[in-house]
């Protein structure tokens, strides 16, 4: 017979990783309470603590690829700018530069 694995949401996982981080109650009282074996309570546990410093540094990261899609939207904007003047130009019978 197979057995069927359960899936846990992230939010889920988050809660029970931030209860085994504060130790206030075991892994193994957290699983037989949450009905989660205690080696996957580790594990989300390991996984929450070598991500934190992530976390903090993820704002800079994310405002930096913000900026950058920004620029790039702009200069695109600038670059069809262009060649619409270029045709206007062109098409108006004015020749300026």
């Amino acid at each position: 017979m197979g057995t069927t694995r359960k899936s846990f949401s992230a939010k889920f996982k988050a809660r029970i990783a931030l209860e085994a981080l504060k130790e206030v109650s075991t892994i193994n009282e957290i699983g037989s309470r949450e009905g989660v074996h205690p080696n996957q309570i580790g594990h989300w546990k390991k996984q929450a603590r070598d991500g934190l410093p992530d976390i903090f540094s993820q704002g800079n990261n994310r405002e930096k690829k913000e900026a950058s899609e920004r620029e790039a939207s702009l200069y695109q904007k600038i670059g069809k700018l262009k060649m619409e003047l270029e045709w206007l130009k062109k098409n108006s019978g004015l020749i300026c530069r």
